[in-house]
């Protein structure tokens, strides 16, 4: 049996209007995993955009482990700290390529 290789996920809930669109990105995100051939892990929720203890911390598990993919559900979502594609170049920097669910 092949273990299926750890995905870790990025959801801004200010970017998100209701705790059910947050729920659903969420799913979306379990349901892009499984898809892909994944097992989702941590999903970072930022709750404070402008603190960025999320990201930051999606950032260090990144860093310290071998899971090598994030997902988030629309590449907006990494602009809570910064401008996406600079977000997108520190995680993949640190060898954790970025996928985009959907088109939330």
């Amino acid at each position: 049996m092949t273990t299926r290789p750890t995905l870790l996920g990025y959801v801004r809930a200010d970017a998100l209007s209701c705790a059910e669109e947050l729920a659903a990105a969420t799913d979306e995100l379990v349901a892009f995993a499984s898809a892909e051939g994944f097992t989702l892990g941590t999903v970072y929720t930022e709750r404070d955009a402008a603190e960025s203890a999320a990201f930051h911390a999606l950032l260090d598990e990144a860093k310290r482990t071998d899971i090598r993919a994030v997902v988030v559900p629309t590449l907006q979502h990494l602009g809570a700290v910064g401008t996406p594609a600079a977000l997108q170049q520190q995680l993949e920097f640190h060898q954790a390529h970025v996928w985009a669910a959907g088109t939330r």
